[in-house]
């Protein structure tokens, strides 16, 4: 459980580091580093002990600036899905979610926002997108309860929602993990060139 806490303190100072840097492209380069890093010699990595002898980093897009958006988080739209939802979890249980509104993101679409429901709380928002080299079970762009938080300014009800950030979720490297995966509502036909793409370590 410390080697838990561990992680959870380095993933929370690594976005810190990130919400702090001097440029987006910066940013990105140190989220990447640290995620590599991360991988690569904590006891909490995802991986395996066979892949992380040959682990090479992370398949990360390169930077694209146009994926970047500071967007207001708007009222979801009457009859636009459901307004909750359950992720059933081995480890954690029924995890309770609802909707705190969507984002547009302009020439994507729109994606639903979530509050974590459980003890602690915290803005959960997943996208699942139609690359072929993305994780089919989606990826996550915040989730803040871990510490995954690119900022924006929520007094005035306002994220930062960097499509270069997605991550794949700790799932699509192995199957000792059980995850949330995107519901409908975060779903884009489109295809997203940035962020993390399909892990080549299973």
């Amino acid at each position: 459980m410390l080697d838990l806490l561990d992680w959870r303190r380095r993933v929370a100072a690594l976005y810190a580091d990130v919400r702090s840097a001097g440029s987006p492209r910066t940013a990105h380069d140190l989220w990447r580093r640290g995620r590599d890093d991360l991988f690569a010699h904590h006891p909490q990595s995802p991986l395996a002990d066979d892949a992380r002898a040959g682990f090479g980093g992370l398949p990360v897009a390169p930077y694209d600036p146009d994926l970047r958006f500071d967007v207001a988080v708007e009222p979801a739209p009457e009859g636009a899905g459901p307004d909750a939802w359950t992720a059933r979890t081995g480890s954690d249980g029924d995890v309770p979610f609802t909707r705190v509104g969507v984002v547009r993101l302009p020439g994507l679409g729109t994606l639903d926002v979530w509050w974590l429901g459980s003890y602690g709380g915290g803005i959960f928002l997943p996208v699942r997108d139609a690359a072929p080299d993305t994780y089919g079970g989606g990826r996550y762009v915040l989730d803040t309860v871990k510490g995954a938080d690119l900022g924006g300014d929520v007094r005035a009800g306002r994220l930062v929602v960097d499509l270069n950030f997605a991550y794949n979720p700790s799932c699509a490297y192995s199957p000792a993990w059980t995850c949330p995966l995107p519901p409908a509502g975060n779903t884009l036909t489109v295809a997203l060139p940035g962020g993390e793409r399909t892990p080549p370590y299973e």
